[in-house]
């Protein structure tokens, strides 16, 4: 299982970025912002399951990355990866960070919502 830490930890290594966090009544959502722009690549949440559409009580992290509309029908599947959560539904998907693995497979779809987000 990968953690908001293991993002956070990827994004500064690879892309010279910190999470931002701008909403006082949401305090754990992290923006990941590309620095010349300040344009969202990415948005960590916790939230509860049911506004997923996922059994649960507890609070899960989600990680909103932009996705073409080609690639991110094919990898929804109801489970980990979902149409973004309060984000375009078409260009953003939502990752279920407990529920993802690899580490690969998050960081290249991080890499490509950075190159999209330019």
């Amino acid at each position: 299982m990968l953690t908001r830490e293991d993002i956070f930890k990827h994004i500064k290594e690879n892309y010279g970025t910190l999470p931002d966090y701008p909403w006082g009544k949401f305090p754990e959502y992290a923006a990941l912002r590309h620095e010349s722009s300040e344009k969202w690549y990415g948005l960590i949440m916790n939230v509860l399951p049911e506004k997923l559409g996922l059994d649960g009580n507890e609070e899960i992290d989600v990680l909103n990355l932009k996705c073409p509309p080609e690639i991110s029908d094919s990898i929804r599947n109801g489970k980990k990866i979902l149409p973004g959560y309060h984000m375009d539904k078409e260009h953003w998907i939502s990752l279920v960070l407990e529920r993802t693995d690899p580490k690969g497979e998050i960081y290249n779809l991080i890499e490509q919502s950075f190159n999209l987000t330019k």
